[in-house]
């Protein structure tokens, strides 16, 4: 049991300390200040980042409990998993955060959502993503080599 736990959180930690500075930015501040439930910056920042690591450790261990076959096979079905999150990750997550939540009544951008927010959100998310993106990319292309 502890060990599927390590398995499953222990990638989001590592990611929430890799992209803590992002903290450094007022915008993402306020916005982890105004999260629910917490309230708390911190708690809710370790939340999310921990939460957005698990569709990228649940994938991963989903290609690896699927694919029977080795090799080449394996490592596109990673690349096709990483690439689809990546996507997700640059477009939707900016698009929760800058207008999903304001419509909800989580007013968190003391610049009022403009063009700087848009990118400081964009690039706060290809810098998570990339967290996993690059060691998974490396991973997939060992798994491509020839063997033997």
């Amino acid at each position: 049991m502890f060990d599927t736990l390590a398995f499953v959180f222990t990638p989001g930690i590592v990611a929430s300390i890799l992209w803590s500075p992002i903290l450094l930015i007022g915008r993402f501040r306020s916005l982890f200040d105004r999260l629910p439930p917490a309230r708390s910056m911190i708690a809710s920042y370790l939340l999310v980042a921990v939460g957005l690591s698990l569709p990228f450790v649940i994938g991963t261990g989903f290609v690896f409990a699927t694919m029977s076959m080795g090799g080449a096979g394996l490592s596109n079905a990673l690349l096709n998993v990483v690439f689809l999150l990546t996507i997700a990750y640059v477009i939707v997550l900016p698009l929760v955060a800058g207008v999903g939540l304001p419509r909800i009544g989580l007013d968190w951008d003391p610049a009022d959502y403009g063009v700087g927010t848009w990118l400081l959100l964009v690039g706060a998310m290809v810098w998570y993503a990339a967290v996993f993106v690059i060691p998974l990319a490396f991973f997939a292309f060992v798994l491509a080599l020839p063997t033997g």
